[in-house]
């Protein structure tokens, strides 16, 4: 008779033997080495909402430093790369995500900054208009939503009639649009404004509200370049204080002494990425906008005109023009104070100290020509 711990050891192992074959056993140990391994491999980022993911990418496009900061995240992966393009994502993008420098410029970026636009991105709009012969309704787009510098540009437009004739110039609409403008905080509008007041164009003039509102546009200038640092004013080399004898010296050197009046020196301002890929475009390609039609002389703007004798010249030398009496005054400071000379074609007619500037009669200039 057998004991019950020889029943355990004769039929026990005989009957797991039987009912765990090999095989079975084999793919159990595969399925879950397989599972571990899968894993340790997920990130778990395709767990992640998409609201989640478009709200990240919307905080990233708005605070992009250059085109680079955008695009890296959309060639990571496949899924990036589809939320990228969200309406709300492409709608935030920041300006500095639309810098694309000429050299780098191609069919692909133009369909990206008008994507952009479409979502309703008003830098987009203000960007692609400025880039178009035709843009004025684009910009237009961007001024409903007070975008400062399409109100600016479109001011521009129509102090020069830019895209018609001198006939449709509508100086009234100019200056309310650089009002408007300068409410919002554009330093470029608030000059403009200032000249407007003084010459009495387009406005009643008003000399003491007009340098009023230079003076003004000078301070807010100084103060934002004081908050785009992080040193302490006193040990900015570029700001320098002459109370004495300002009125008789020209500072010299990389800053832009936009209040020598005062005698203080600050630096150029930054232009707007739209003005500098203008600027770069024309001077890269040496080519002129049309058979003769000019720049803007500033550097820092790049407006083209859209017919002969569109911008006004200088009343001194006759050599330079200008789109509008602020980059005037920008370009005075920064370059021209020390290149202009009388031409002689000038010296018998009146011209100002300050280097002001003159409107040319075009049917007298086509006459000319």
């Amino acid at each position: 008779m057998r004991t019950r711990l020889q029943f355990f050891k004769d039929e026990t192992p005989l009957k797991r033997k039987r009912d765990f074959p090999r095989e079975e056993v084999m793919l159990d140990r595969k399925k879950t080495r397989t599972a571990l391994e899968n894993v340790r491999e997920s990130d778990f980022f395709d767990g992640l909402p998409d609201d989640l993911i478009v709200c990240i990418l919307c905080k990233l496009s708005s605070t992009a430093r250059c085109p680079a900061d955008f695009i890296n995240v959309l060639i990571t992966c496949k899924r990036l790369n589809g939320l990228g393009f969200h309406l709300l994502v492409l709608s935030k993008a920041s300006p500095k995500a639309f810098a694309v420098k000429v050299k780098n410029w191609s069919e692909s970026s133009h369909r990206f900054l008008k994507q952009c636009a479409d979502a309703g991105n008003i830098e987009a709009c203000y960007t692609l208009g400025m880039n178009r012969g035709s843009g004025a309704s684009l910009m237009a787009k961007a001024a409903i939503s007070s975008h400062a510098p399409a109100l600016y540009s479109l001011a521009v437009i129509q102090f020069n009639g830019s895209g018609g004739s001198k006939n449709d110039k509508d100086l009234r609409a100019g200056v309310a649009l650089c009002a408007r403008a300068a409410f919002l905080g554009h330093i470029d509008a608030l000059r403009e404004l200032g000249h407007c007041l003084q010459d009495g164009y387009g406005v009643r003039q008003n000399i003491a509200e007009g340098r009023r509102f230079l003076v003004q546009a000078n301070a807010r200038e100084l103060a934002s370049v004081l908050s785009s640092t992080t040193s302490s004013p006193s040990s900015l080399p570029w700001l320098t204080w002459h109370p004495q004898n300002h009125r008789h010296q020209h500072i010299t050197g990389a800053g832009c002494p936009l209040l020598s009046d005062f005698g203080c020196n600050v630096p150029a301002p930054e232009a707007h990425p739209a003005n500098r890929f203008l600027a770069e475009w024309f001077a890269s390609r040496g080519v002129v906008p049309g058979q003769g039609l000019r720049l803007c002389s500033h550097a820092g703007c790049g407006r083209p005109e859209t017919r002969r004798h569109e911008f006004r010249r200088c009343s001194v030398c006759g050599t330079v023009n200008y789109c509008s009496r602020a980059c005037q005054a920008l370009d005075w400071k920064l370059r021209h104070k020390v290149e202009c000379a009388p031409m002689e074609r000038w010296l018998g007619g009146d011209v100002e100290a300050d280097g002001g500037i003159v409107e040319v009669d075009e049917d007298d200039a086509n006459d000319r020509s």
